[in-house]
């Protein structure tokens, strides 16, 4: 383990990993509303004091989390919409839900139509009979975080505009931030430039709302932040200087991984590469304002995919699959060094899954960072006991899962388990393979990992029907959602009794 001070930040504990548009809700999806509320009450009377869940940004491709068209911005999708009828924003009739909108899944394209034109519908009245305070709290949200969302919003109506086409195929004098153009077109658009505004207004009032919530009751919120930046988003648009593209504004290489557990001819995801010299020039400017942003809205976030840092997979932007891609070196500890400088010690927990060199280990360590180990991937090899999935391997700077949102949920991932895989758990756990996925939430709760993350879906003993998203597929994702009548008064009951067994209970 680190000598690093940063490590001891992470106290013993446990929480559970759900993603917001999982939540129950009669709106299509889950949202910040009285079910994010009521669940930060069932984490409490489990005795658990972390909410895990997905990136909070819009979605993107495939209704991704990961492909947000802004770093900053916050997913409106989210809003509720009942705090918007308490407003005055809403009539009751417009949370009259839509046909089609579903208790167990997210019908994505029903689900974006519906809460858009609520949101559509409150600006307007907010725009015709807001209060002089509403008007001065807005204004007051859109200086202090002008930045970023005076870009953002342009960049989503300009979108609109050319629909939904990449920013790079837009007239030229925008696509390239001509003075003059934009200029004209902050003019042209003002009023769906103004709704951008009032939506990240309610979303980020909301959900300091309920991060307050959380943590009065003990619950601490763990985001997500993927590393790299979807190419049609706001950040790439506003500086292109920063990305590794063409003059055309193509990126000349993308983000992946090679073949790996997940997909035999790697993960092609992308994303521009960053240019790692233009973000040294400015002290790593950008990473520091991101960060800093990152950290308003969660107490700790999991940065995804960390081993890019150290060093990345570059794959050619003509290459369709991520097999021809090479791995090239990225300016962790130097980014870090100034990122520390700038906020200090950040509560990060490094996503360090896949092919991790002794190298990724040293810069994550250097930092106090704890990594990651997934108790699927622990069983079944012939290495003597080396697997460093294996709990005798664990360090206490470690966060373990039974399994994330890109695994088979237990139940799922047992069924499938080929027969040595299964032969291995049994004999190292002494146990028979019944109730799986409490097996392994017990295993990890017992560790001598400093956290423990239990999936819902594990919590709930769900089959793999349930899973969230299955890597290297581009549709079918994301669309998982629970209902109060699967959560049982057992659920809690023994999830804090795991607590007081291993010593993960809030002090």
């Amino acid at each position: 383990m680190s000598s690093n001070p940063n490590a001891s930040r992470f106290t013993r504990a446990s929480g559970v990993l759900l993603h917001l548009t999982s939540l129950p809700g009669p709106h299509g999806s889950g949202d910040l509303g009285s079910a994010a509320y009521h669940f930060v009450d069932w984490l409490q009377s489990a005795g658990q004091s972390l909410w895990q869940f997905l990136p909070l940004g819009d979605i993107g491709l495939g209704h991704s989390p990961y492909m947000s068209r802004s770093a900053f911005a916050g997913n409106v999708l989210l809003i509720d919409l009942a705090e918007l009828h308490q407003r005055g924003w809403l009539d009751a009739d417009d949370l009259t839900p839509a046909a089609g909108l579903a208790d167990d899944r997210v019908a994505f394209d029903r689900v974006i139509a519906f809460r858009m034109e609520r949101l559509r519908r409150a600006a307007a009245r907010f725009a015709a009979q807001s209060t002089p305070q509403e008007r001065a709290e807005l204004a007051a949200f859109r200086a202090e975080h002008a930045a970023w969302l005076d870009d953002y919003a342009l960049f989503m109506a300009l979108s609109e505009q050319f629909g939904d086409r990449l920013w790079s195929t837009w007239d030229a004098p925008l696509a390239q931030r001509k003075t003059a153009a934009l200029k004209q077109a902050r003019t042209e658009h003002a009023p769906r430039i103004d709704f951008w505004v009032f939506a990240q207004w309610s979303f980020f009032r909301q959900w300091a709302a309920l991060r307050a919530y959380a943590n009065g009751k003990g619950v601490s919120l763990v985001g997500d932040m993927p590393i790299f930046i979807s190419l049609n988003s706001a950040d790439v648009w506003a500086r292109p200087d920063l990305f590794q593209l063409d003059d055309a504004g193509k990126p000349t290489v993308v983000a992946g991984v090679p073949p790996d557990y997940f997909s035999a001819t790697g993960q092609r995801w992308g994303n521009p590469h960053y240019r790692w010299s233009a973000h040294a020039a400015e002290g790593y400017a950008w990473w520091i304002a991101r960060l800093r942003a990152t950290f308003e809205l969660v107490d700790r976030v999991r940065i995804d995919h960390f081993r890019g840092f150290e060093s990345c997979w570059e794959i050619p932007a003509d290459q369709p699959t991520a097999v021809g891609g090479r791995w090239v070196a990225a300016p962790g500890e130097a980014l870090f060094e100034a990122v520390s400088r700038a906020l200090g010690p950040l509560p990060i927990i490094a996503e360090d899954l896949g092919v991790i060199t002794p190298e990724v280990t040293a810069l994550r360590q250097r930092f106090g960072f704890p990594g990651m180990r997934i108790l699927h991937f622990a069983w079944g090899q012939d290495d003597g006991g080396l697997n460093a999935y294996l709990p005798h391997n664990y360090t206490h700077d470690t966060v373990v899962y039974p399994g994330t949102h890109d695994n088979d949920t237990s139940e799922g991932w047992w069924a499938q388990a080929p027969e040595r895989v299964r032969h291995h758990l049994r004999e190292y756990l002494a146990c028979d393979g019944g109730d799986i996925a409490w097996t392994l939430m017990r295993t990890a709760s017992a560790s001598v990992a400093d956290i423990a993350l239990y999936a819902m879906q594990d919590v709930l003993r769900l089959d793999g029907a349930h899973r969230m998203n299955t890597p290297g597929t581009a549709e079918g994702n994301w669309g998982w959602r629970f209902t109060w009548a699967q959560v049982q008064p057992a659920h809690a009951a023994a999830l804090k009794r795991f607590g007081q067994l291993y010593n993960r209970l809030p002090t």
